[in-house]
């Protein structure tokens, strides 16, 4: 483990097999705090972990009867247009997929600040806290994921070209989402724990105002194809609308995710990632002064 008093130039921290070794060395550190930090969010609550199971449960069971049973909303329009419930559960897969960037970006700038005592500890890694955040959200959105495939076989809810399936016919493909998903969460999530030291004001913007418009800018309560054209261009710059997209053809629809967009996306992702992680390491020499 590398002590913070060495120095490594900038251009050195943007060796992404550095990188990989680094996080690679820290694998159980990692592991180890994003349980403890799943575990605690429920602490002293008389269900405990339990409720990691009823949360998306509960949170499924509200849109369906929201949009199956008071909205009647049908996703997109055809010769067989989908059932009401399988709206629910496509809403359901966008929000999961958009939670695991929400979550640990809206926390990552108060992470470092929040734990000025690992600051004072030579030896201790800082960089796990953000990353183990992205780590624990992705355990909780893995939970909601199997509550999103029972719901699914429960409802059979099924898709046009995946008749007769419950679940999806391209689940397998699924895997290739999560990558893009969590380099670039974890890539913002150490940008914004370095910038939440030095500026305080960056979590109440970050939590008040650019999650937010992030949020409606992907499409998760509505088809990508009910965007107006002239502003489909906009959303392209998004790569959370092709992540969020991409699982929920494979999750829901039964059908593969655009390649070329998702390929982009994930090399955006690691870029991200390698960058947030440079940035970080370069910045983290200084937050012992303003802490």
């Amino acid at each position: 483990m590398r002590r913070v008093s060495e120095r490594r130039s900038f251009a050195s921290l943007l060796n992404p097999f550095s990188m990989a070794a680094d996080l690679w060395r820290l694998r159980g550190l990692l592991a180890q705090f994003a349980v403890r930090s799943v575990s605690e969010r429920h602490r002293g609550s008389h269900l405990g972990l339990l409720w990691t199971v009823l949360q998306p449960l509960l949170m499924l069971a509200v849109y369906t009867f929201v949009f199956a049973v008071v909205w009647r909303a049908k996703w997109g329009e055809g010769e067989a247009p989908q059932s009401t419930a399988t709206f629910a559960l496509t809403v359901f897969s966008g929000l999961l997929l958009f939670e695991v960037f929400g979550s640990s970006a809206g926390q990552s700038p108060g992470l470092i600040v929040g734990n000025p005592n690992y600051v004072k500890k030579v030896v201790f890694p800082l960089e796990v806290l953000p990353v183990s955040a992205v780590l624990a959200s992705a355990m909780l959105a893995g939970v909601s994921l199997g509550v999103l495939l029972v719901g699914k076989m429960v409802m059979g809810a099924e898709w046009v070209g995946g008749a007769g399936a419950r679940l999806s016919a391209t689940l397998y493909l699924f895997p290739l989402v999560v990558p893009a998903l969590v380099s670039l969460s974890a890539g913002v999530a150490l940008g914004l724990a370095a910038l939440g030291v030095f500026l305080r004001d960056i979590r109440p913007l970050v939590q008040g105002m650019l999650l937010q418009v992030l949020f409606f800018m992907t499409p998760i309560f509505y088809p990508i194809d009910k965007v107006p054209e002239g502003f489909r261009a906009v959303l392209a710059w998004n790569p959370l609308a092709v992540i969020v997209e991409s699982g929920r053809r494979t999750l829901v629809m039964g059908q593969s995710p655009d390649w070329a967009a998702l390929t982009a996306v994930t090399l955006f992702g690691l870029c991200v990632l390698q960058l947030g992680y440079a940035v970080f390491l370069k910045a983290k020499r200084g937050f012992a002064d303003v802490l």
